[in-house]
């Protein structure tokens, strides 16, 4: 355990330069008093750990020190090379590259690890896009991953609806989706998406923008996502539901924050164990093709169309299944 941690505070000291012991101890997850020892440690062990006072002090390492990647263990080597399996790093233009470091890395490792690239390939494969789609990558994928990495401004001609529209977007990230790549960059004052596959024609000159390095991709694509299907989820149906249709209804939801609210909606069972709950939907066609697949274990009380809808779909089946040998 603390030679892990030992690891962790040189690599951390490699990438960052300078450390307060208080940033080391809040990264390390340790108390202060521990990265001091740690740090003994090291200089004991002739890693060149040099302490400024001060108060723009901190720790840092001497004369461009470098570890050498002997501290790795066999899950971190199959790890590294899981993380540079073909697929969207190649759809943005970087194959080249992650092969390229791919064998530095492969060179640094002791050798007994350096079966790690034949194990990982053996073992696991990455097939990203949904099924029934174009696995070929847009046309100007690649370009607008250049232009993310070097903060390039770019002028995009994009295709919506049936005009085309111009936007000079200032590029944050790429984003994939369901087989699907998107564009997150500022635009004015704001935020916004844009589908690759929806993209016409890029332009990018020499102009840089400044990064907002505030911004967390991550967590802005999971809160437009969450909004985008809610603004789809519009309308609403009450439902009664047995256990089986209950435990059921998350795999129909239109999305998993629409199985919880039903879930939190969701009255007392009554002496059967059915409930009755209240469900987000898109609409009354989609939430009719959707509890269908519940088949006895949902009955709908509101809207009253969808109810008569799903009443004619039970009586049609039990018409079918009524009779032995019947046709209907």
């Amino acid at each position: 355990m603390r030679a892990s941690r030992l690891i962790s505070l040189v690599l951390l000291l490699q990438s960052r330069e300078t450390m307060t012991a208080a940033e080391l101890a809040r990264e390390l997850e340790v108390s202060e008093r521990t990265v001091y020892r740690d740090v003994l440690a090291l200089s004991a062990a002739g890693v060149p750990v040099y302490a400024d006072r001060g108060r723009a002090g901190g720790y840092r390492l001497l004369g461009g020190y470098r570890t050498r990647l002997t501290g790795l263990t066999r899950d971190e080597a199959e790890a590294l090379f899981l993380a540079g399996l073909p697929g969207p790093a190649g759809d943005m233009g970087l194959a080249d590259a992650v092969a390229s470091a791919e064998l530095k890395v492969l060179a640094a490792l002791p050798p007994a690890l350096r079966d790690a690239p034949a194990r990982t390939g053996q073992r696991f494969h990455l097939d990203v896009p949904g099924w029934f789609r174009d696995a070929t990558p847009p046309p100007w994928l690649a370009e607008l991953a250049r232009a993310v990495w070097r903060d390039r401004v770019v002028e995009l001609r994009y295709r919506r609806g049936d005009r085309e529209v111009v936007r000079r977007v200032e590029p944050y990230g790429l984003v994939l989706k369901s087989g699907v790549w998107y564009l997150v960059g500022r635009v004015g004052d704001g935020m916004r998406t844009y589908r690759v596959d929806r993209v016409v024609e890029v332009a990018a000159g020499e102009e840089t923008f400044d990064r907002d390095d505030a911004f967390d991709l991550g967590g802005y694509w999971r809160e437009q996502a969450e909004a985008f299907l809610r603004s789809m989820l519009r309308a609403e149906a009450t439902v009664r539901l047995s256990p089986a249709g209950l435990r059921a209804l998350r795999w129909v939801a239109e999305a998993p924050f629409a199985y919880d609210e039903a879930t939190r909606a969701a009255g007392e069972p009554d002496g059967d164990g059915w409930v009755v709950t209240r469900l987000p939907v898109e609409s009354a066609e989609v939430a009719y093709d959707l509890l269908l697949r519940l088949g006895p274990e949902v009955e709908v009380l509101d809207p009253p169309g969808l109810r008569e809808r799903l009443a004619g779909a039970a009586a049609r089946l039990a018409a079918l299944y009524g009779e032995p040998g019947g046709t209907g």
